[in-house]
């Protein structure tokens, strides 16, 4: 396979502060909201930039942060920010937009004050979630649904 470079630009960044969490929009990219009211969820893809080292993309295998896993598990397997292409990806609920502003105030997103933003798409119901799904018996337990995990107790399956 040939290697390939790649250019990726962010859209916009995170703002996470006590006023709560926003994707600030750049100005450049803020007719792309068009008709993204109605939307009450979007998948974020974001650049884990605090991650963005060789060191960081070279970690293939890791210890696992999971109490019931295997002790060494495989980057793909995880959702950690240590990957050959440190690229996260977030289900946000959308609280409230200011296209003037280019500003979407969402409940949470898990990514720092900063964090540069590289796409956005809707989350459909249609194509973005699967009826019958299967995960490992180590993560079996894990909630079912995205809102039972504000009430989860995730002490219980970390190791830090």
């Amino acid at each position: 396979m040939e290697n390939i470079k790649y250019e990726l630009v962010p859209v916009g960044e995170v703002i996470a502060g006590e006023e709560g969490y926003f994707l600030k929009i750049k100005s450049e990219y803020i007719s792309g909201l068009m008709e993204i009211e109605g939307f009450s969820h979007l998948q974020i893809f974001w650049w884990c930039h605090y991650n963005d080292n060789p060191s960081a993309r070279s970690t293939l295998n890791c210890k696992t942060p999971y109490k019931a896993a295997p002790d060494n598990i495989g980057v793909f397997a995880t959702r950690s920010p240590y990957r050959p292409n440190p690229i996260a990806l977030t289900a946000v609920m959308v609280l409230a937009i200011d296209h003037d502003k280019g500003m979407i105030k969402v409940s949470y997103i898990d990514a720092e004050n900063g964090t540069p933003i590289i796409d956005i798409k809707p989350y459909h119901p249609s194509c973005d979630r699967i009826r019958n799904v299967s995960v490992p018996d180590w993560c079996s337990s894990w909630p079912q649904w995205y809102e039972d995990s504000a009430t989860f107790d995730w002490g219980s399956v970390f190791r830090f």
